[in-house]
Order: C-alpha cells, then structure tokens, then sequence
C-alpha cells in the first residue's frame, strides 16, 4: 500500500511512502479478527481501572445493635439491628469491593490486534502521511494551524512521532480532542479510538516493524 506525503501545510509533496501490507491491509474477514479487537481493548481498559470502589458491609456499619421493634407483632420483616440493609443508613448487601481488574495477554494477539486496527483506519482513509515536522515553540496555535490544514480541527486526532517531541506535546496538550502518542506505544484502542491519525515518515518507518 502507498499512501501520499503531505507537508504540514496539507500541500502534497509529490513522494509517496510505502506501508507494510501485513500491517495495514489485513484481510478483516480472516480469522477471529472481532474478537481479537475485544480481547486486546477489554485488557487494556481493564489496567486503566484502579479497582479502589468500596461500600460498606453491614458489620462495618457505626451504629447500634440494639434491637429495634419486637420480633413478633409488627406486621413487619425481621429486620434486626439499625445497620440493617433494610434501612436507610445501613450496609450494603453485596456491594462492590476493591478488586483487580488487570488481566493478561499474550504479545502475539495484542501485536495482530493492533495491526487490525491500523487496517481498519487504512480502510477508512483516515491516515495522513506527514514530512517528520516539529514546532519552534510550543504554542496550541501551531498545532491548530497542522489540524485545520488537514481539516481534522473538529476531528478526534492522534499524532503520532517516532520519539518525544516537547513543543510538539506541549502544543496539543490542551487541546481536548487531540492526543500526541509515540509510534512504539500505540495499541489498538488508541487507534480506534480517535477519528483520524497524523503520522510522520519517521513514524511509519517504526510501525511497519510492528
């Protein structure tokens, strides 16, 4: 697959660049390609969560045992005690508690579901090529000016670099429908997740490897 290489003035600079077929026009249809996607995107939410949630049990209730009403005669549940679940201010029955959501999953299927990914957006058209470009200064205007080039200013974006870039980060840092993300970090959910991908030469050279 070749894809055109824009300049960060959205012209089109006559060179084109090659992408591995492997890894972005994959054959959607074959295998567990679906579930794949699940598998890689369930285990990646899952480490994100800290798992801290946490009510209170009816024995870690502040409150009296004293029993309330009389056992028999009241029309009414056995309900015991105020920390009762019953009763407003009581324990909850089976409420959530701390627990760990991170699961594991092997290289080789989090390696194809990302390569999945990438074919998915390759298939939509949503890849811009872009010549390997950095800001003098980090200003938000200069990254405004590269997206409305590109008309993704409205768009959910990811810009992906070969390596750090601090005015480039800095730039798109308050921006709230961009992201700036390393070419050897991107997973699948990163690349579902957003509408369209800006991705240096550089970069591409790093995620035909993958």
């Amino acid at each position: 697959m070749e894809l055109a290489v824009y300049n960060i003035k959205g012209e089109d600079t006559g060179r084109k660049i090659t992408l591995n077929d492997d890894i972005f026009a994959r054959d959607l249809n074959a295998g567990n390609a679906e579930h794949t996607l699940y598998l890689d995107i369930k285990q990646y939410l899952g480490n994100q969560r800290q798992g801290t949630h946490k009510s209170k049990e009816r024995s870690e209730v502040s409150g009296s045992t004293r029993k309330l009403i009389r056992q028999k005669g009241g029309g009414g549940a056995r309900r015991g005690d105020i920390n009762s679940p019953l009763l407003r201010g009581g324990g909850r029955v089976f409420g959530p508690q701390p627990r760990d959501y991170r699961t594991k999953l092997n290289k080789k299927m989090k390696r194809l579901a990302r390569r999945i990914a990438l074919t998915s957006k390759a298939n939509d058209g949503k890849l811009i090529i872009v010549e390997n470009f950095t800001f003098d200064e980090p200003k938000t205007k200069k990254y405004m000016e590269l997206a409305k080039n590109f008309k993704v200013d409205m768009l959910k974006t990811v810009v992906v670099l070969p390596e750090k870039d601090e005015n480039v980060l800095l730039a798109v840092r308050n921006v709230p429908n961009a992201l700036v993300q390393r070419a050897a970090d991107l997973n699948a959910f990163t690349v579902l997740n957003n509408d369209a991908m800006i991705i240096t030469e550089a970069s591409v050279e790093i995620m035909n490897e993958f």
